[in-house]
């Protein structure tokens, strides 16, 4: 096996959530014993730390050691893959470039067994339905059968052994004991019965002289329906699997980069960080990048489940997979390869996949104690028979049917099939669930703790009002214009805020010569405009625009209140609904007095969703909370829009994790489970504190941080996802508590009607393979979950 060094740094990890980890594909198990003997088999190479196999995905997830070097990993990739082997298994290393359906067996692979098996037995079982043992002669029942029982059936005997080997249990042993059982003794009983006939009439045995009932059919029908079983979950699989395989999909395989001699095409592969490419409309974005010439919309559904595209002009940010829709456009790449954030939504969503939920780590338990007392049962039920007195051949059958129905198929599907479609549709709507355990626990939430800026509200101060004073010489529009000339060269977000409220209103034109321009730290900026420069409708001398204090100061002793009240009261209006209030002054000399010109009140607006968001919580009885380090007027406006009563304003982000740990007990000690909100940037103490960390990825820069820093991250910024964040972890949990009652069900009533004589080992084959489909089926429902 040739492992490089490129893919192993890439696989081991240099990101936080993949560190020192591989990753195997696992082929060869059966059911849930399987996955403990895996496990233990992986557990045992020196280096590794934990060992986590997926039985539905057929993925190990193995931590190694912090202190193992990337020269050792590719010396203990090997050591695992021996040790997989040696447990009976195959495994390879999973490269993280290889698509899904690479991994996955070829349909004739895993079909053709199944058709070899139904030729030989649908022959076999159509005459025992009316009754008749003894259509086929027992020559015909065997030359069908054996085929069937030692080439389909030589799967289970070696997996068998090397369980036998490894001193544990697992469905393969049911399979091949039972089987075998039924076989020879339908061996045993046509050769007493040959020996009969050879001794003489007298001794004739049999039913009308037609020969002893035989059951070759149940051996081969039993094979055939476990393969059956096994390639219905193949296909079921495959379906889990959807949202992996389409986000794979996204990736180009080439892209025209910008060189000495034009566009040339190259591979993706080939891309590195600061070269320029070029997207042309319908191609899909190559990397991660920002624009760098032309202006386009993108489609970014797949990524964040956003429905409409999104407008792109320079300097804006474009995430590889995207499709751009209608102009040309020119990029720098910023992130290439397993950097990219597609690459990590799929590592992100692989790794959830592979993870083991706590309640799974439950069903393994019992899953390594099943095997051996299903074969104590089976023993008892053979005895039981035997003794009283229904003879070697009934109490054979029915310690067969109690083996066949027993394998634990289902059960070890229950979990990991329930949270891959679960992931998987999460995935597709935009809401990336980093690990079961966050799914897990997300069903529970009591209480979701919102961050204000850039959670609830967009993140962006816009300006809301502009006024003059009443009876003024100057108009609003005049005084926006002064705004934005003093503001033209600024990068602050009220600066922003202007410029973009002057050019809605049609304010553009060149920007008069202004004299000494400065900022002043805490307070505004300030500049001079001479009579010669100065345009006619606006007056020369120095300009102002700042904050309220900075106006008290330059207005002393007579208080802005006094000088205009009108614009005073508009003031602590806006104050009181969350506004950040500025002036514009103009002096028209040193020594004269400064002049009121114009309020601007500056508001960050709701985010479209956030009412919605917060009435959908309370409708699922959860309660809701404001976190916020605004002031407290700010924050209790932005409550009292979206309908959140408990506010907690004017936090520290180091103390938010305070608040978030004190909101984990009610005023009666009682511990509730908690959810936070944050944009994960300042917010991540917070959301490591909770007990399900949300981050809200957003278009200015959160998006990287958000994807490390908390369990679950909703991708399109869209506050409604959270509610459906925990509604689909609530189906998903659901789903799991289906698939594992049924998983038990199938085995609690299934085993004792065996034992019983009430099933015959067909008749617990097919409910033995039915009980895995029933179990996927169920859990693929969860793929036609949409956001409402």
């Amino acid at each position: 096996m040739d492992l490089t060094n490129d893919w192993i740094t890439i696989m081991t990890g240099e990101t936080a959530s993949t560190h020192n980890t591989l990753q195997l594909s696992v082929r060869g198990m059966t059911c849930a014993a399987c996955v403990a003997r895996v496990e233990r088999a992986l557990s045992r190479v020196e280096g590794v730390t934990q060992a986590q196999v997926n039985f539905a995905t057929e993925e190990a997830a193995v931590t190694l050691d912090e202190a193992c070097s990337l020269e050792a990993r590719e010396a203990l990739a090997q050591s695992l893959v021996a040790a997989v082997d040696k447990a009976g298994y195959h495994a390879q290393v999973h490269r993280p470039d290889v698509a899904v359906e690479e991994v996955i067996e070829p349909w004739w692979r895993v079909w053709g067994g199944v058709i070899f098996g139904l030729v030989c037995s649908v022959p076999l079982m159509l005459p025992m339905l009316w009754g008749d043992h003894h259509f086929w002669p027992a020559w015909v029942q065997f030359a069908l059968a054996t085929p069937v029982q030692v080439v389909l059936g030589a799967r289970f005997y070696k997996a068998a052994w090397a369980a036998l080997k490894d001193r544990s249990g697992n469905m393969d042993q049911l399979v091949a004991l039972g089987t075998t059982a039924a076989w020879g003794l339908s061996c045993w009983l046509w050769w007493q019965y040959e020996m009969t006939l050879a001794s003489g009439p007298a001794g004739h045995v049999g039913h009308e002289g037609q020969g002893p009932a035989l059951y070759f059919e149940s051996a081969a029908v039993v094979i055939t329906l476990v393969l059956l079983g096994k390639a219905l979950e193949a296909r079921a699989k495959r379906q889990t699997t959807a949202a992996i395989r389409a986000l794979q999909s996204l990736r180009p395989d080439t892209v025209r980069r910008m060189g000495p001699q034009g566009e040339v095409e190259v591979a993706v592969s080939q891309v590195v960080v600061g070269d320029t490419l070029v997207v042309r409309p319908g191609e899909r974005v190559p990397v991660d990048g920002t624009v760098s010439d032309g202006h386009s919309h993108v489609d970014e559904s797949m990524l964040t489940g956003e429905p409409l595209p999104v407008s792109k002009r320079v300097g804006d940010r474009v995430t590889g997979g995207a499709i751009n829709a209608e102009g040309r456009l020119l990029m720098m790449a910023t992130a290439v390869g397993a950097q990219t954030m597609l690459a990590q939504i799929i590592q992100h969503v692989t790794q959830a996949q592979l993870a083991k939920a706590p309640i799974q780590r439950l069903v393994d338990r019992v899953s390594s104690i099943f095997v051996p007392t299903v074969l104590l049962v089976a023993l008892l039920t053979g005895l039981g028979w035997w003794l009283s007195g229904a003879g070697g051949e009934q109490a054979l059958l029915r310690a067969v049917a109690v083996l066949v129905i027993a394998c634990p198929c289902a059960l070890g599907l229950a979990t990991p099939a329930a949270i891959m479609a679960g992931t998987g549709a999460a995935a597709r709507a935009g809401i990336l669930i980093k690990d079961p355990q966050a799914l897990e626990t997300a069903h529970q939430v009591q209480v979701v703790a919102f961050d204000k800026t850039g959670t609830l509200t967009v993140g962006r101060p816009r300006l809301v009002d502009c006024l003059s004073p009443d009876g003024g010489r100057w108009r609003s529009v005049q005084a926006l214009e002064v705004a934005a000339w003093l503001q033209s060269g600024s990068e602050h977000p009220l600066a922003k805020a202007v410029l973009d409220a002057a050019a809605a209103v049609g304010i553009t034109g060149t920007v008069p010569a202004l004299r000494d321009l400065r900022a002043v730290p805490g307070h505004g900026i300030e500049a001079s405009l001479d009579e010669a420069s100065a345009p006619r409708a606006v007056h020369a001398g120095l300009w102002r625009l700042g904050s309220t204090r900075w106006l008290i100061d330059r207005l002393a002793p007579v208080s802005p209140q006094q000088r205009s009240p009108d614009l005073w009261m508009a003031a602590e209006r806006h104050q009181a609904q969350g506004a950040t209030v500025s002036w514009l002054t103009h002096q028209a000399t040193e020594s004269a007095a400064p002049e009121i010109v114009a309020l601007l009140a500056f508001g960050d607006e709701l985010k479209p969703g956030a009412q919605a968001s917060v009435a959908a919580l309370q409708a699922l009885g959860v309660d809701t909370v404001l976190i916020s380090g605004d002031n407290r007027s700010a924050a209790r406006a932005v409550a009292d829009q979206v309908g959140i009563t408990q506010v907690h304003a004017e936090v520290l982000p180091a103390d938010k994790a305070r608040e978030v740990v004190a909101l984990q007990h009610d005023a009666q000690g009682q511990r509730r489970v908690v959810a936070m909100v944050g944009d994960g940037l300042n917010d991540a103490p917070a959301l490591a504190a909770a007990d399900v960390g949300v981050a809200m990825a957003n278009p200015h820069g959160s998006t990287d941080v958000a994807l490390h820093v908390a369990g679950i991250t909703l991708m399109r910024g869209d506050p409604r996802l959270v509610a459906a964040a925990l509604d689909i972890s609530r189906r998903t949990s659901r789903k799991i508590r289906q698939n594992l009652f049924w998983a038990f069900a199938y085995n609690v009533v299934g085993i004792p009607l065996a034992a019983i004589g009430w099933l015959n080992p067909m008749v617990a084959g097919a409910a033995m393979a039915m009980s895995s489909v029933s179990v996927l089926l169920n859990s693929l429902s969860l793929s036609r979950w949409r956001v409402d």
